[in-house]
């Protein structure tokens, strides 16, 4: 795939928003229209009353009143019609949007992803710009519901990779890279329910909680016999047969509906929540259900559950609104009253909430589990859709015949834009190799480092990396890149550094299949030349042949000295060049160590004084 894909696929996407606007005005005028149809039906309506008013004759008064109705009625449904579409041609509009400002890295037009904090623990998560603003979370997210985009975090923040899942992402990742029809009608679809972000664990945390306090259905029953007495009782009196036994039975009836509607609980305010929630969902699954599936695809082995239960889940969630739709009459007293004065309403609407909670139990946790897989494989889908550049990953088990354990073509940063990025070649021949890149101040080091990382996150998730070629073993991935200190716990930014890289040791201590990748900015820096020189040396000779390998960045040149006395110590650098007083970077990777550094001609062109004599 080549540089030319993608922009003929920002052309295509620039063509489809354009031609959403146009018709976005076109609605609109023909909108604004109806404000005049509207005016002219009632002021015909009104002709035409004076007209039948005139005649003295009811029926001619009943056909103006009807055919007044009825043409006002056609009105206003063809105008909700065009609402309706400027609706989704709005929507629409800004699907193409978001996808052209993620291909773009334009993230004022990139929605940010509801994300929970990280452990500070955490071994890669605050170096790699994976979370937050401006992070690869919210580049590859496009979830609507806030489990879809924890799940993809928790792709993106895996501690330790599991092979059979990754390689199983990936293959269903490649699936839907195919499927875009699939992905823009279901984002539209979910979009339409709901431009917020939309939150299911409410349904789960409704599901386990124990509301009603006693089984509605023998109390049900009780009423509903006591109702049946209330009525014939009260015809046999106004026929003057018995006595006014009828208000024994509804004291009775009225006592017993008062204990039941005290155990029901608050049942009719949970059916309302819960059809708001349920409405925004069920959109969503009823799309999928109906959607054309070929069986042996991935994509139908995740949905299947779907309907797999014998009754397809927008159909409870239907009852679940028809019983919210029951709880309408309560905003009018005098009716409610009557109604339940007649019949046990609310009670029977209760027990119905009772027993579809019973049924969902089992099943609601189920789908909206598969709702988020889903989710978050789309949005792994989308962002290799958006970057056809880009390549996915040979990923190798650890029982691939032995061999380079990481190799990359063209590898670059997927946050950095295309017009500033530069790409790189980069192997790791052997298991324990330590690669110690030195270079000048802002010559590239640390972002190459998270070059690495970032896309080591992509490939461990599924999806595509910014990469021509990258083939890597499965590793644990740990980072030393943005060591900050602690005013309030006292701690200064060198000991924070020192127990970061005490816990890299601990974690490569650990007996574990995989092997840890690494990748370490800056080493001691917190320290003097000498002290730094002396732990460095020290620090590296225990990281070679260990449970780990990776990447030391330092722009101490002493340290390149290391790989004379260390076996499997490589050495990389940056350089730079001086032109006309200013600094000129090309961030290519280039083998051996570096030569120059740039401290103090950084200090000489900023105005500071430097004496280069001493």
């Amino acid at each position: 795939m080549s540089c030319g894909e993608k922009k003929a696929k920002q052309v295509v996407l620039a063509r489809h928003r354009d031609r959403l606007e146009r018709e976005i005005i076109k609605m609109h005028e023909i909108d604004r229209r109806f404000f005049w149809i509207r005016l002219a039906v009632l002021l015909a309506g009104a002709l035409g009353f004076f007209i039948a008013f005139q005649s003295r004759q009811s029926i001619w008064l009943v056909l103006a009143g009807l055919t007044f109705l009825g043409i006002f009625s056609l009105v206003v449904y063809f105008n909700r019609r065009v609402k309706h579409s400027i609706l989704r041609f709005s929507l629409s509009k800004k699907y193409f949007v978001n996808q052209l400002a993620r291909m773009g890295l334009d993230w004022d037009g990139i929605p940010e992803a509801p994300r929970y904090p990280p452990d500070e623990r955490h071994p890669f998560a605050s170096d790699l710009n994976l979370t937050g603003r401006y992070s690869l979370h919210q580049l590859l997210n496009t979830a609507i519901s806030k489990g879809g985009s924890y799940r993809l975090q928790d792709w993106l923040l895996k501690e330790v990779p599991e092979p059979d899942q990754v390689l199983a992402r990936q293959r269903a990742v490649q699936e839907l890279h195919k499927l875009s029809g699939f992905r823009s009608r279901l984002a539209l679809t979910s979009s339409l329910v709901s431009e917020e972000v939309w939150d299911g664990e409410d349904l789960l945390r409704w599901l386990k909680e124990n509301v009603e306090k006693v089984s509605l259905r023998p109390l049900l029953r009780l009423l509903s016999v006591l109702a049946a007495a209330n009525i014939i009782l009260f015809v046999l009196f106004i026929l003057n047969i018995i006595p006014a036994w009828w208000m024994i039975s509804l004291a009775i009836y009225a006592g017993v509906y008062l204990y039941t509607y005290r155990n029901a609980g608050d049942a009719f305010g949970q059916a309302q929540h819960l059809s708001t929630t349920l409405d925004k969902f069920r959109a969503v699954l009823i799309f999928l259900e109906n959607y054309s599936y070929q069986q042996d695809s991935h994509l139908y082995q995740l949905c299947r559950s779907f309907w797999q239960a014998g009754r397809k889940p927008s159909n409870y969630l239907r009852q679940i609104s028809i019983i919210a739709s029951a709880s309408s009459i309560s905003g009018n007293p005098v009716v409610w009253l009557l109604i339940n004065v007649l019949v046990p309403w609310d009670v029977f609407f209760a027990y119905q909430l009772q027993r579809y909670k019973e049924k969902m139990k089992s099943l609601l946790p189920l789908w909206l589990d598969v709702w988020y897989e889903l989710e978050a494989l789309n949005s792994l889908a989308n962002f290799s859709y958006l970057n056809p550049d880009y390549s996915f990953p040979n990923i190798m088990e650890d029982d691939a015949p032995t061999g380079k354990i990481f190799e990359s073509k063209g590898i670059g940063h997927p946050l950095i834009p295309g017009g500033e990025k530069v790409c790189n070649d980069f192997t790791l021949e052997i298991a324990g190799e330590v690669v110690i890149i030195t270079g000048s101040n802002m010559s590239g080091k640390s972002t190459f480092l998270r070059t690495l990382g970032i896309n080591l996150c992509l490939a461990f998730s599924g999806t595509v990396v910014n990469a021509d070629q990258l083939a890597t073993r499965f590793f644990r991935l740990f980072s030393v890149i943005q060591v900050t200190d602690s005013l309030t716990d006292g701690i200064s930014y060198f000991y924070a550094e020192v127990r970061r890289l005490k816990s890299l040791l601990d974690a490569m201590d650990i007996d574990h299949d995989l092997q840890v990748f690494f990748l370490i900015d800056e080493i001691f820096r917190g320290t003097n030349n000498r002290e730094r020189q002396i732990g460095s040396r020290a620090f590296v000779n225990s990281l070679v042949g260990s449970q780990g390998t990776g990447l030391i960045s330092t722009h101490d040149l002493e340290l390149v000295f290391i790989a004379d006395d260390i076996p499997n110590v490589v050495n990389y650098h940056f350089q730079e060049e001086v032109t006309q007083g200013r600094m000129n970077f090309d961030y290519l990777l280039r083998p051996g160590p570096s030569k120059t550094t740039n401290a103090l001609q950084i200090m000489q062109m900023e105005g500071l004084p430097v004496d280069k004599s001493s």
